[in-house]
């Protein structure tokens, strides 16, 4: 069983061994994305002229369970309706008028083959990013239909090709992926295993969180995105609760935390400390991805404030990349490697 927390080992080579199968693909995601953008910009190149001589589409649906990343990018921006279908079918509404967008980067999700199935019945206009050769791209052959061919693996990177095609149709934000890919590299070198603690930000998060609950927040909707995933990373990686929410349910929790005994001595009576409570506190870790809107001000003063009545830690991860969804991979790179640093601090790391 696991002991406790070790900072050692976060500068420990052969500790930090045990999570290479975390951390090497967290220091090649950029190259991914590169390689994905690299991969797909002749077929990107044919939809883009293809969908330049036709009217703006009625609607966008984002279908299949890899759709909810591009609902965090397009539901605050897309020009006309927008929605995301994650079930292995499509809305009834449906139709030649609509656009339909699938995210694959597996390929071999037969739920998923199946809504790309009826999106070619129904006569939709489809563009999927998948594998060229997958059982998802088999079902998307059609007359109106464009496979942007993905083979990392990745739903970042597949979802970068994706987005830039929108953008050249004024149908999404503006997606550069050398942005993300040069975001993704700098978090790689600031969080690298050869770094030392003193300076590496995932190292220093990691012993943050080392004796904590994480309430993780983030104000905008792509940094709520990534704060779930972050959160999710971390109860993996401690085998402990850690919350995303949004501010709303995160204050009930602030204030129900019982502000510590600053002199307390719990070597003099531990038992006192016991009863006080010993267990792990929250710490709020709020992802900035540079949201000004009035509301993420609004929330995040809230927050802080809830946190410093009753004595709560907070840790503030933050991305200024050149557009948003550079910001939001950022934010979960950073989060990632500080979920797999606590792993190895916390001996639970696994080769």
């Amino acid at each position: 069983m696991a002991g406790g927390f070790d900072d050692s080992r976060l500068d420990d080579e052969r500790a930090l061994a045990e999570v290479d199968a975390t951390l090497r693909p967290l220091a090649e995601a950029g190259a991914r994305v590169r390689r994905e953008a690299a991969e797909a910009a002749e077929a990107v190149e044919s939809a883009v002229r293809a969908a330049s001589g036709e009217a703006r589409p009625r609607a966008v649906v984002a279908a299949g369970p890899d759709s909810r990343l591009l609902r965090a990018v397009l539901e605050p921006w897309c020009p006309v309706p927008f929605v995301a279908w994650p079930g292995p079918s499509l809305p009834g509404w449906a139709g030649a008028l609509d656009l339909v967008l699938v995210l694959a980067p597996a390929g071999s999700d037969t739920g998923t083959a199946s809504a790309v199935a009826e999106a070619v019945r129904r006569g939709c206009q489809l563009v999927v990013a998948c594998p060229a050769r997958s059982v998802v791209a088999e079902h998307a052959a059609g007359r109106h239909s464009t496979v942007l061919p993905a083979s990392s693996g990745d739903q970042l990177a597949a979802a970068v090709v994706m987005l830039d095609f929108l953008d050249r149709l004024d149908l999404g934000p503006a997606t550069n992926a050398e942005v993300v890919a040069a975001a993704l590299d700098e978090v790689a070198v600031e969080c690298s295993p050869h770094k030392d603690l003193s300076v590496n930000p995932g190292k220093l998060l990691a012993i943050a969180l080392a004796d904590s609950i994480p309430l993780v927040w983030g104000g905008s909707v792509l940094a709520a995105r990534a704060a779930r995933r972050v959160a999710e990373c971390l109860r993996r990686s401690s085998g402990r609760a850690a919350l995303a929410a949004d501010a709303e349910h995160l204050l009930p929790v602030l204030a129900a935390t019982g502000v510590r005994d600053v002199f307390a001595d719990p070597f003099a009576d531990p038992a006192g400390d016991a009863a006080a409570g010993s267990d792990p506190r929250p710490m709020l870790v709020i992802l900035d991805d540079g949201s000004d809107a009035p509301s993420v001000r609004e929330h995040r003063g809230r927050l802080i404030h809830a946190a410093g009545q009753h004595g709560v830690r907070v840790e503030t991860v933050a991305s200024d990349a050149a557009d948003e969804v550079a910001r939001y991979a950022s934010l979960l790179a950073t989060g990632t490697y500080a979920a797999a640093y606590l792993s190895v601090g916390l001996g639970r790391a696994s080769g």
